[in-house]
């Protein structure tokens, strides 16, 4: 009877741990794929030096839309790889072109420049839990920005930017609507500088200005998004 009543207890635990081990898995199972859609503001917060002329520098903001993908090694633990592209006009501001006839207090027309700044982050994301509706996130990774399809308006002969490495910052949350689709918020703080060669060679024979240009724009995210 011993035998028999030892066999069971040894059964039912075993049971209880089979359970206990079925019910942990289920519980690191989870969505690891996010993709979202955005609208996204780009806002400079530009400043240049500007040799020979002098001055600082007008970069516009501009309203672009975003796609990013979001990949899940842990349930805070994730990286971000966003894609767009934005084009903004440039000009400087209080140069001094009185060497080629022009005003000590000038504004020059730089014309167009189109920006490609992919940016991977890696991110920490707070409350995790399926019960959480409020999702907040923070996170910081690197970008390279590729310039493209520079227009050098009508004033100079040409413009070049060189392509550049730089840093991101960001927060942001998720508002879920469910297990699968939610609303998104995103703020990302890009540190971005790159050296810009004017050719105004048809003002002045040979003249060629160059500039420490730094970006560092915000980008502010809202869109949808979906786990799967």
């Amino acid at each position: 009877m011993k035998k028999v009543l030892f066999a069971v207890m040894a059964l039912s635990l075993f049971g209880v741990n089979v359970s206990t081990a079925q019910d942990e898995s289920k519980s690191d199972e989870f969505k690891r794929w996010q993709v979202r859609v955005r609208g996204v503001g780009v806002v400079p917060t530009e400043s240049a030096k500007i040799g020979i002329i002098g001055g600082d520098v007008k970069v516009t903001e501009t309203f672009i839309p975003e796609l990013d993908f979001t990949y899940f090694f842990t349930k805070n633990i994730a990286a971000e790889l966003i894609l767009g592209t934005t084009k903004h006009e440039v000009q400087t501001m209080h140069s001094d072109i009185s060497a080629v006839g022009g005003s000590t207090n000038a504004s020059v027309d730089l014309g167009s420049v189109y920006l490609l700044p992919p940016t991977l982050t890696l991110q920490y994301h707070f409350l995790p839990d399926q019960k959480n509706i409020f999702k907040p996130y923070v996170g910081a990774g690197v970008n390279y920005t590729i310039f493209y399809n520079a227009k050098p308006g009508t004033v100079v002969k040409g413009i070049e930017y060189e392509n550049a490495l730089g840093f991101a910052a960001q927060f942001g949350f998720d508002l879920m609507l469910n297990d699968t689709f939610f609303i998104n918020v995103d703020a990302k703080r890009l540190f971005l500088s790159t050296d810009v060669t004017v050719d105004a060679s048809n003002l002045a024979a040979g003249l060629s200005i160059p500039a420490e240009v730094t970006l560092d724009p915000w980008l502010l995210g809202f869109g949808v998004g979906m786990k799967f």
